[in-house]
């Protein structure tokens, strides 16, 4: 007996849906009350079973059709009243009983059948998450409040009660409106946190559709970086407000905490009360959380709470609230595993209601006298008040917050769900977290980590935003410039701007008591990474350093800084990145930006290239007093010199370095470049002198200085290269500060390639065409602001 293609399909398609439609009707008849509340009524299984017909057929065909089919499967595996083998290992292709048609009629079986078997089993187990879930669809309509007891007999099925508010798969998903604010609050404290901050925040704009509105709950620290950040950002359709978190420390300071988190971890239990009163929900993120999927897919799941349920949580995926990870581990009670809130939905307006701040804290003071401190922070507290009253917790699907910590067990839930949408690096080794599928995880983070924030500034058409003053008056400078205009791309940068990430790493400084502190200012871009060791050991003070990086060089600096000793061993350096857009480097607001962030009441403005002399820290500090600098408008000047050697022995004193001039290791800066640069520091007269001397300004002077934190800005007109220290140092003189030069100081310039700035100065007509004509617009504001005294500098210009 031979089956044919046709015949075979139709007989597999037959029990195929024997088998579903059967065990389908296994588990309604097991579970008789799911037929009471309408889950398994007839005409739901026949539109399951895709059948047509009346119910009495569809069960006939159930019941004997799987039991016909398989029976006439089995007939035709025999031949002559003996068995036919399926296995090809087991046939005989040269019998003439055999034919060619028979044989690959037999493998075509062989493969169907195999086939059949697969699908079965990809049934059985959706079957067995079926029967899972229907218990608690019927548990949930029967009880909407636990009590402790219940809580601690029944775990699981307790839980099962909870996740009944969950609207049914089957039902329509509500939809969040196309313009409606989205409400998101963060506690963030410190410098590492505020970076943290940052890549969440990317990963939300990134697949964001609705107006946000982030609110931070942060210290001093933390406001000041992410005030200057999206101030700088300048995202359409966001808003940020900021909570004091000092002014909340009272508030949970009195609970002892063994969280890494601090006491910042525990701040997410008084959000009811901090928040404004008109707001009635809020989506709460730990600052380690990265998200895979729009943000209005997790606003919209407060339309699914039910009853008296006001905070959306995701189970804890670990074994932490069992007690069983090692012995005498004691955690804090919970409800079966227990909730984590590194992702929490808050019905803040019933919480209110509820007098969630006297719930809470009853709740903890009485476990307080047991457990004695919190372990998890916030979380602990969480799980206890919902152990006695479950029916606060809408249960959130697992992929909100796929946990990876240590001791997770995560994997089945990104087992069974392709679709996730929350990773959660909730263990203080983040990604460093053991976890044989990190890697998979750690690249869906660098990817927001490394993501260009600049791209992240879309409209939102359709959606009205409010009116920013910033993006109004950068619109309508703009607007003033003439496109046609062949300099427009650098009348333009002035105007830029740039995304601006404060204190990178952590800084802890604070300023000597004698008012005599002095800053090293510098700027630097990722090609002058490697002189950053250097400077630290050569000057011990204080540093502020702007780097022009991108978000993926900002990174690879951290990780150059994080594997540095040297670097690591110093908390007096302030590392501000200013993030690259536009064509051209913007040396002066970088120095900008790098003057405005120090902390002591005078600078020296040095360059990234500059070595000072060892102790020049200790010798400016005298020299301030010595000259009075605090009360006269003086500008102190180092003179600089250079080597064309990238090994040097650097001279320990004044006499070692006048022997390498005279023996040629050494140079007086730009000497055989640009002579009139230096040349007023009057190195002959150096050479001899013992005292500080007067020097007085000349046409295209730009010596390094150290002035008090107050003198003016650099005019940020000249990007690139040309003219840009010429121009601040030209100003100084107008504002009538007097030059003068130290006899005992000195820096050196070190070796580099030339940059890619100085490359296009040297080879394109245009560039220097135009700062020809910036150079005189500079010249003509400086007559219109400073008057007849300013008129020197266009005659010096013309003279020179």
């Amino acid at each position: 007996m031979h089956l044919t293609w046709q015949e075979l399909s139709h007989s597999s398609q037959i029990a195929r849906n024997g088998v579903i439609c059967g065990r389908l009707w296994t588990i309604c008849f097991r579970h008789r009350n799911s037929i009471e509340l309408g889950f398994c009524t007839p005409e739901r299984m026949l539109g399951i079973c895709r059948g047509r017909r009346k119910f009495l057929a569809a069960s006939l065909t159930i019941l004997f059709v799987p039991a016909i089919t398989w029976i006439y499967l089995f007939a035709g595996s025999f031949e002559d009243g003996k068995p036919v083998s399926l296995s090809p290992l087991e046939s005989q292709p040269h019998s003439p009983r055999y034919t060619a048609s028979s044989q690959r009629e037999r493998e075509s079986l062989e493969v169907r059948v195999r086939e059949v078997e697969e699908e079965n089993r990809v049934l059985r187990r959706q079957l067995s998450l079926a029967q899972g879930r229907g218990p608690a669809h019927h548990r949930a309509n029967h009880s909407k409040t636990y009590s402790m007891e219940e809580g601690t007999g029944d775990s699981e099925s307790l839980r099962a009660g909870i996740v009944a508010g969950n609207s049914s798969e089957c039902g329509q998903q509500p939809v969040v409106e196309k313009c409606e604010t989205i409400h998101v609050a963060i506690v963030c404290a410190g410098y590492n946190a505020s970076r943290d901050v940052v890549t969440l925040v990317k990963s939300v704009l990134f697949h964001r559709r609705n107006p946000l509105h982030f609110h931070l709950i942060a210290d001093a620290i933390a406001k000041q970086i992410l005030a200057t950040l999206f101030q700088t950002w300048m995202v359409p359709a966001v808003r940020i407000d900021f909570y004091d978190a000092d002014e909340l420390k009272s508030e949970v300071s009195w609970i002892p905490n063994k969280h890494y988190s601090g006491i910042y971890g525990l701040m997410k239990l008084v959000l009811t009360k901090t928040l404004p009163s008109n707001l009635e929900r809020v989506i709460v993120l730990d600052t380690d959380i990265t998200f895979a999927t729009d943000i209005a897919e997790l606003w919209a799941v407060f339309h699914k709470f039910k009853g008296q349920q006001v905070l959306g949580l995701v189970e804890n995926q670990s074994d932490w609230y069992l007690g069983n990870l090692w012995k005498n581990h004691r955690p804090w009670p919970a409800l079966g595993r227990g909730y984590n809130t590194g992702v929490i939905l808050l019905l803040l307006d019933k919480l209110r209601k509820m007098k969630w701040e006297q719930m809470w804290r009853l709740t903890a003071e009485r476990e307080l006298m047991s457990m004695l401190s919190t372990s998890l922070a916030d979380q602990d507290i969480f799980n206890a008040v919902i152990k006695q009253n479950p029916f606060l917790v809408y249960q959130l699907p697992c992929f909100w917050n796929v946990q990876l910590s240590d001791h997770t067990r995560s994997e089945q839930c990104y087992r069974d769900v392709s679709d996730l949408k929350v990773i959660h690096w909730n263990s203080p080794k983040k990604l460093r977290v053991k976890n044989k599928h990190v890697e998979f995880f750690r690249n869906l983070y660098l990817t927001f980590l490394e993501y260009d924030g600049n791209l992240l500034r879309r409209e939102l058409f359709g959606c009205p935003s409010e009116a920013d003053v910033n993006s109004e008056n950068l619109q309508k400078q703009l607007s003033e410039l003439d496109e046609d205009d062949l300099c427009y791309e650098f009348r333009r940068e002035r105007f830029t701007v740039h995304r601006t990430h404060l204190y990178f790493l952590h800084y802890e400084y604070e300023p000597a008591s004698d008012n005599t502190d002095v800053t090293l200012v510098a700027q630097l871009s990722m090609d002058r990474l490697q002189m950053l060791e250097a400077i630290c050991k050569h000057w011990e003070g204080p540093i502020s350093l702007a780097l022009y990086l991108s978000d993926a060089e900002a990174q690879q600096f951290l990780r150059y800084a994080q594997g540095s000793e040297v670097l690591m061993s110093r908390h007096n350096v302030g590392y501000h990145i200013v993030y690259k857009e536009g064509q051209f480097y913007p040396v002066n607001l970088l120095r900008n930006v790098a003057m405005k962030h120090i902390s002591t009441p005078y600078m020296f403005l040095s360059d990234i290239d500059f070595l000072p002399m060892y102790g020049l820290y200790e010798y400016l500090r005298k020299s301030v007093i010595q000259l009075d600098l605090a009360n006269t408008k003086k500008a102190l000047i180092v003179p600089a010199f250079e080597t064309l050697r990238y090994r040097l022995s650097f001279p320990k004193s004044k006499a070692e370095l006048l022997s390498m001039l005279d023996m040629g290791t050494l140079f007086t800066f730009r000497y055989h470049v640009w002579t009139k640069g230096h040349a007023p520091t009057n190195f002959a007269k150096w050479r001899t002198a013992t005292t500080p001397y007067r020097v007085e300004w000349e046409a295209d002077f730009e010596p390094y200085v150290v002035v008090r934190k107050d003198c003016p800005e650099y005019d940020r007109r000249f990007v690139g290269f040309g003219w840009n220290k010429v121009a601040h140092i030209m100003e100084l003189d107008a504002q009538e500060y007097e030059f003068t030069v130290l006899p005992n100081a000195y820096m050196i310039h070190m070796p580099h390639a030339p940059s890619f700035d100085i490359t296009k100065f040297r080879s394109n007509k245009q560039y220097r065409i135009c700062l020809k004509t910036l150079k005189e617009e500079f010249q003509q504001d400086m007559s219109r602001h400073y008057g007849f005294a300013a008129l020197k500098y266009l005659t010096a210009e013309n003279n020179s």
